[in-house]
């Protein structure tokens, strides 16, 4: 006999020490859509901000002002910021690598934009074509014009729980360059698990480390990729240690272009699942954002990696 009862949403039943609120730290646009293929039409990429929004999402990193050549999916930065509006109380994020692309970011009406710094020489070589301490000297005048403007700053600690050339990454290695971002002048800084090798146990060490080296918990962000399917338990232990904002992608996109192991992001329906049926609110509509994600697989020619975006079709179906 066919089920007819088919659970579209969690059973709410809370778990003490967790916050009353989580924010989801959408990153589909840029980091989601920047490893894809084939790249989208703009046209596609502004009604996915849009649909995102209308999901409830109040968190957003849209895309990246970066060379073409680098980075082709993402070289119609600018048409999109043009097409795109957003209402009050949404954070759009761009990131803006250098002087120039700040300066670009600024004249487009950006309100934030962030940064990306490795914490191992290797990728920092071969991500940004520059050393750990050459790509802070490149970083000190895009800080201090996003400042001078009045645009907050997101600074990326990636590679912060493994490397693929470099392997374990020491957690002192981790925390100075978190302390290097935190002084430069960001004012929140995502922990970045690029390749997803991260467990619990080290999520919740390296917060740890960099609370312990003076940066506030409120100030950190964790992001996370699920090569080994530990994103989600990642995200838990991190928001059990008082992270309040966790990066996710829309049906699981993502990847890292210039680091090949590196799989999906943390996806985020799989996250709000998770967060909605332990009672922690997220002001996102699971359901809307689902269909988001089935909409965008259309234009992408295959199905959401997500569990909970597979199993809410399913429902639905």
């Amino acid at each position: 006999m066919k089920p007819t009862a088919a659970v579209r949403a969690p059973e709410r039943i809370e778990l003490a020490g967790l916050p009353s609120r989580v924010t989801v730290f959408e990153v589909g646009p840029r980091d989601g859509l920047q490893n894809e293929k084939t790249p989208l039409p703009v046209e596609v990429k502004a009604e996915f901000v849009e649909r995102l929004v209308d999901a409830g999402v109040r968190a957003i990193e849209l895309t990246s002002l970066v060379r073409p050549d680098r980075v082709p999916q993402l070289a119609d930065a600018e048409e999109l910021l043009r097409r795109v509006t957003f209402p009050d109380g949404v954070r759009a994020v761009v990131l803006a690598p250098n002087e120039p692309a700040v300066r670009r970011a600024v004249d487009a009406g950006v309100r934030e934009v962030a940064v990306f710094a490795s914490c191992t020489e290797t990728f920092s070589q071969r991500n940004l074509g520059r050393s750990i301490d050459e790509t802070f000297r490149m970083f000190e005048p895009v800080v201090e014009h996003a400042r001078r403007n009045g645009l907050a700053v997101r600074g990326y600690a990636s590679m912060a729980c493994g490397d693929p050339w470099e392997g374990a990454v020491p957690v002192g290695q981790v925390v100075a360059v978190a302390r290097r971002l935190v002084d430069l002048g960001c004012t929140e800084l995502a922990l970045g698990d690029t390749i997803g090798v991260g467990t619990p146990g080290q999520t919740v060490a390296l917060i740890d480390a960099v609370i312990a080296a003076g940066i506030g918990v409120d100030q950190l962000a964790v992001h996370l990729h699920d090569t080994y399917g530990q994103a989600l338990a990642n995200a838990s232990a991190a928001i059990g240690r008082g992270v309040r904002v966790v990066d996710a992608s829309a049906g699981g996109l993502g990847g890292c272009p210039f680091a090949g192991s590196a799989t999906g992001n943390l996806a985020t329906e799989d996250l709000l699942w998770h967060l909605h049926g332990l009672g922690v609110e997220t002001g996102i509509d699971l359901q809307a954002l689902a269909a988001t994600s089935a909409w965008l697989a259309g234009f992408l020619g295959r199905p959401s990696p997500s569990r909970a975006a597979q199993a809410i079709a399913r429902a639905d179906s």
